[in-house]
């Protein structure tokens, strides 16, 4: 492994029951990459006909969930009483702050077909300062991201800054996020305003400093990190950020940089403290262990 890469991730297979995803963050010895502390690529699958997904009411506090997909639609519902259709290429991100709750289901129409379902579900933590915010949801259509092209690739800035260019997206935190696809093999020079950077290969592959990663891999980044030679077809996503201010704790669905909080959120999840899902009856319980 050359001296561009700090770490390489192989993404581990997790069942969430009805779908299966590789879990990449966190990992023993790495929690995060920037403020992202939680990193999931979701197929891609197909769902079938009657089936589709059931991710029952959950809670979050202490980060903010950015859901996006390439493929596949998910219905999106949350205790402000947001009710939302995700779709491939825009930003859906959900600032659980001091306390929030959702679920993410198919839509009834798409239960009744096969359904192409692929994407990235991510969690990014909160600074301290902001780790208590109120709860909010916000979503951008794919058409109002920054998108452009370079040496064969389609560029799409998710969230933060990159390129001389900001997206739409409100971060907490300085946040590097980009969604890159090649119609041809090129070169990507690498953004190097972020302190901490990381690639995951979705499709295809890459190749830096003559370090070849394969699709479902996450590469890490040294400060020596310059570019990236991606071959025709790649898709891939750039990320990472400023590192976080201290340590954080994840247990479940929470985030914290003090374990009472963590605490206090599981106890108030099992005596049904939080603000339910409207329209929802059902709820995940807390976990055992």
């Amino acid at each position: 492994m050359s001296d561009a890469i700090l770490d390489l991730i192989p993404g581990r297979s997790r069942d969430l029951g009805g779908f299966t995803v590789a879990r990449v963050l966190p990992i023993g010895h790495r929690k995060m990459v920037g403020p992202f502390i939680f990193f999931d690529h979701l197929g891609p699958t197909v769902l079938a006909p009657g089936a589709g997904m059931d991710v029952r009411p959950h809670p979050h506090i202490g980060l903010a969930t950015v859901t996006y997909l390439f493929e596949g639609r998910i219905r999106h519902r949350d205790s402000l009483g947001t009710v939302l259709d995700i779709e491939p290429g825009a930003v859906n991100w959900m600032t659980a702050g001091s306390g929030i709750v959702h679920s993410e289901r198919s839509t009834p129409e798409d239960r009744l077909v096969p359904l192409p379902m692929h994407g990235i579900q991510s969690w990014v933590a909160l600074p301290q300062a902001a780790a208590e915010i109120a709860p909010s949801f916000v979503h951008h259509p794919a058409n109002t991201l920054p998108q452009w092209q370079h040496e064969g690739a389609t560029l799409r800035l998710i969230a933060g800054t990159a390129y001389g260019r900001e997206s739409p997206v409100e971060v907490a935190s300085p946040t590097l996020y980009i969604h890159a696809e090649w119609s041809r093999a090129g070169s990507l020079p690498l953004p190097d305003e972020h302190a901490e950077r990381a690639v995951y290969v979705v499709r295809g592959a890459v190749t830096i400093a003559g370090t070849r990663i394969e699709a479902g891999t996450m590469a890490v980044l040294t400060d020596s990190a310059s570019t990236l030679d991606a071959d025709a077809g790649t898709v891939a996503m750039l990320l990472g950020g400023a590192p976080m201010d201290g340590e954080r704790h994840v247990w479940w669905n929470f985030v914290s940089a003090d374990l009472a909080r963590i605490e206090q959120a599981k106890a108030d999840w099992q005596a049904e403290r939080f603000a339910p899902v409207p329209g929802e009856t059902e709820r995940i319980p807390l976990p055992q262990s």
